[in-house]
C-alpha cells in the first residue's frame, strides 16, 4: 500500500523495505513448515518441488501481469494487485496453520542483526555507485571501510553471543556451508540475469514491457515443469548430481545469453533462457532441503533463515555486482547507450562464471545422502 501510494521514489523505497521485512519472515517460515509437515526425507523432497514450483509460477504471473498492468494501468496497479494475495495468505496462515514455535533458548540478536545489514548495504552501495563516484573516491573508499570494518565485526560478535544470528559453528559443516555457497551463487547470477534480459528484450529489440514479460517465459515455464519433476529425481540420483547438473544448465544458458545480439534469432534467445529455467528447476528444491537437512531438527528455522538469507545476499550483489559491470559499459542512460550490447555480454559472463563455479562446488562437497543426514 505504501507503494501504491507513493508520492515520490524514496517513500517509494521506503515501501520496498517494508515489503522486504514481511518477505523475510514469510519466506524462511515456509521452508520451516514444511519441514514439520514432511519429516520424512523423500516426501519432503517432493514437498520441496511443489514449493519450488509456486516460485515458478510467481515468475510466469508476475512478469506477464505486472506488463500488462503497467501499460494499460499504470505502474502503482501493481502493488495494488498484490492486496488481495496478501489478504487470502493471512486467512490461510490463521486457518490452516498450527503454531510451532519452540522459542526456548532463542533471543533476537540485535548487534548481529544491525553490524549485518550496516555491512551488505554499504557493500551494495559502495559498488552500485563506484562506476559513478569512482573506485578512488573518498565517499565510496569510506563506505567500503564501512562495510569491511561492520562485517568483521559481526564475526567476532556472533562467535561471542549466546544464541547468536548466524552460529558460526554450524558454517564447520561442509555441506551447510557448501549449500549456503550455492544458493549464494545461484541467486548472483540469476537476478542479474532478470535484471539484464528485459532490458535486452525492449532497449534492442523494441518490446512493450508486455511483450519483455512473454519473451521471458520460456524460463519460468521451464522452471515450473522441472520443478514437479526434481523430487523423484532427487530420490532416485541424490541431491549431489541434481544440484551439479542445475547449476551447470544455468551457467551454460547464461554464456548463450551473453553470445546474443540484437538481431539473433528469437528462437535461440528462448532456448537459451529455457535452459536456464531447467537449471533452475533442477536447482531451487534440492538446495533448500539440504541446507534443513544439514543441522539437527530443531535448527530448521535457523538453517532455512540463514540459507534465505544467502539467497538474498547472492541477489543483491550479482545485482550490484553485475549490473555495475553492465553500466560500466552500457552507461548510466540504457536506453540511449550505444554499449549496450559489450555491457549484457560482461555481465551475463559474470552471471555464467558464478553459477558454474556453484556446479563446481556442489560436485565437490554435496553428497548422494545429504538429504538424509541430520547431523
Amino acid at each position: 500500500m505504501i507503494c501504491a501510494l507513493a508520492p515520490n521514489a524514496a517513500i517509494l523505497i521506503f515501501g520496498r523495505i517494508v515489503s522486504g521485512l514481511g518477505a523475510a519472515f514469510e519466506v524462511p517460515m515456509s521452508l520451516v513448515l514444511l519441514t514439520l509437515a514432511y519429516p520424512d526425507s523423500r516426501e519432503r523432497a517432493h514437498a520441496l518441488g511443489v514449493w519450488a514450483s509456486c516460485n515458478a509460477l510467481a515468475f510466469i504471473i508476475g512478469p506477464m501481469l505486472g506488463g500488462w498492468l503497467v501499460d494499460t494501468i499504470g505502474w502503482r496497479s501493481i502493488f495494488y494487485v498484490i492486496l488481495p494475495v496478501c489478504g487470502a495468505a493471512i486467512v490461510l496462515t490463521y486457518t490452516a496453520i498450527n503454531e510451532s514455535a519452540e522459542p526456548k533458548g532463542r533471543q533476537l540478536d540485535l548487534p548481529g542483526q544491525v553490524l549485518a545489514v550496516i555491512g551488505l548495504s554499504a557493500f551494495a552501495f559502495a559498488v552500485i555507485e563506484a562506476p559513478h563516484w569512482r573506485w578512488t573516491s573518498p565517499l565510496i573508499m569510506a563506505i567500503a571501510g564501512i562495510a569491511v570494518t561492520a562485517l568483521l565485526l559481526f564475526v567476532w560478535v556472533e562467535a561471542r553471543t549466546t544464541g547468536p544470528l548466524l552460529p558460526l559453528e554450524f558454517l564447520r559443516q561442509r555441506v551447510f556451508s557448501a549449500t549456503l555457497a550455492v544458493a549464494g551463487l545461484m541467486t548472483f547470477g540469476m537476478y542479474a540475469l532478470l535484471f539484464i534480459m528485459p532490458l535486452y528484450f525492449q532497449v534492442t529489440r523494441g518490446a512493450t514491457p508486455l511483450m519483455a514479460g512473454l519473451e521471458l517465459l520460456p524460463l519460468p515455464v521451464s522452471f515450473f515443469v522441472l520443478s514437479q519433476l526434481v523430487g523423484h529425481l532427487t530420490n532416485r540420483m541424490g541431491p549431489r548430481v541434481i544440484m551439479t547438473t542445475g547449476m551447470t544448465f544455468m551457467g551454460a544458458g547464461a554464456m548463450a545469453l551473453a553470445c546474443v545480439g540484437e538481431s539473433t534469432n528469437l528462437l535461440l534467445v528462448e532456448l537459451a533462457l529455457s535452459v536456464v529455467g531447467i537449471g533452475l528447476g533442477l536447482n531451487t528444491a534440492p538446495v533448500n532441503g539440504v541446507a534443513v537437512a544439514a543441522l539437527p531438527p530443531e535448527r530448521s528455522g535457523t538453517a532455512s533463515g540463514v540459507l534465505n538469507t544467502a539467497r538474498m545476499v547472492g541477489a543483491t550483489l550479482g545485482v550490484a555486482i553485475l549490473g555495475a559491470i553492465f553500466a560500466a559499459h552500457a552507461g548510466q542512460n540504457v536506453i540511449a547507450a550505444s554499449g549496450f550490447m559489450s555491457g549484457l555480454r560482461a555481465a551475463l559472463i559474470g552471471s555464467g562464471i558464478a553459477e558454474l563455479t556453484g556446479a563446481a562446488i556442489a560436485l565437490a562437497f554435496i553428497q548422494r545422502d545429504s538429504l538424509h543426514a541430520k547431523k
